[in-house]
């Protein structure tokens, strides 16, 4: 499939639609305590959302799912990986970590971004998980999303980061491009891949989202048909940030700066 490169119009109201995401992600990591349900922060970041003028983009969304997912936040927690379901009955507790995915549509365009959250005081070793996923992402933003570079750079930068802390990187989800589809071309695999070799541009956007296992990378569904596992049930964290490729360098869209 064809990889469609974004005008500076479309990219800056994917910017808007990104400053919603990370808006609504800064008060989810605000109201994020011990005793509060994922259902709570779901029905939060749905009313912020809509009040800034755009739609939750998962909610609905027909994915790998057995059903369209019925939240619009993915609240993932502890050995969940990725595309929790908020609910009601799931209270967070001290010491666990909260994994937020989240995506809006404004004016036809998409924004998307993740974070993990600690819930309370949590074990040294989730503190190291949280760092290091977050520092991968933001190296290979810094190193790898150049013009002139390849998509496989990227995946080389996180791997490297994270293997080299003791953890492991998903193989069973990747980063996207992204823009007028919440899912577009190119895949972005956050390993080794020589399968995903296509120069970076200028105009490109991309999704870029290591998710970072405390054990083995390897994952597998819960009964629910939609929340991901990790297999030895160790601890998972992700990140995400929607990029723009410029002639002048990554800019990171999903990234409230200051006094936003």
């Amino acid at each position: 499939m064809a990889i469609y490169l974004k005008s500076v119009a479309e990219i800056e109201t994917m910017r808007q639609a990104d400053l919603i995401v990370a808006k609504v992600l800064a008060a989810v990591r605000e109201r994020a305590k011990p005793e509060i349900s994922t259902l709570e922060l779901d029905q939060m970041a749905e009313e912020m959302t809509r009040e800034m003028g755009a739609r939750p983009a998962f909610k609905g969304y027909q994915g790998a799912g057995p059903y369209p997912f019925p939240g619009c936040l993915c609240t993932s927690i502890n050995e969940e990986v990725v595309h929790g379901i908020p609910g009601a009955d799931r209270k967070l507790r001290e010491g666990d970590i909260l994994s937020v995915d989240f995506g809006v549509v404004l004016d036809g365009l998409y924004g998307d971004a993740a974070i993990t959250v600690p819930i309370g005081k949590v074990s040294p070793e989730a503190e190291k998980l949280l760092r290091v996923t977050e520092e991968s992402l933001q190296l290979a933003i810094e190193h790898a999303v150049v013009e002139g570079k390849r998509i496989s750079d990227i995946g080389a930068v996180i791997q490297d980061h994270v293997e080299a802390a003791g953890f492991s990187v998903v193989r069973d989800f990747v980063g996207h491009g992204i823009g007028r589809a919440l899912h577009e071309e190119p895949q972005i695999p956050h390993y080794r891949s020589s399968a995903h070799n296509e120069r970076i541009r200028a105009g490109m956007v991309l999704a870029i989202e290591p998710m970072v296992n405390m054990g083995t990378w390897q994952v597998e569904a819960a009964e629910d048909g939609w929340t991901q596992l990790t297999r030895d049930r160790k601890l998972s964290a992700h990140f995400e940030h929607s990029v723009a490729v410029t002639k002048n360098g990554p800019v990171v869209l999903s990234r409230l700066s200051e006094g936003e």
